[in-house]
């Protein structure tokens, strides 16, 4: 028998990374580095699972979409 399950699913990527590589690849790396502590502290808090990533992106998953609390957007110029 098939166990079901419902859960949510988190996948982004970094807005405009490949340009923003092309102008300042060290720079872009560092707040890569800085954003993904953040994401990977608001994963855990908001009680998710780090599931994979490469290179600007990042994919979670949320056992419990009841549990959850929203994440809200911190980028003002994309809301």
């Amino acid at each position: 028998m098939l166990e079901r399950k419902l859960t949510a699913i988190l996948c982004a990527d970094v807005f405009g990374y490949s340009r923003l590589m092309g102008e300042d690849e060290e720079a872009t790396l560092r707040t890569l580095s800085s954003h993904r502590k953040l994401i990977d502290s608001l994963i855990e808090q908001h009680r998710g699972r780090f599931v994979n990533s490469a290179g600007d992106s990042v994919l979670a998953e949320f056992a419990s979409v009841v549990k959850r609390r929203p994440m809200r957007r911190r980028d003002p110029d994309h809301a």
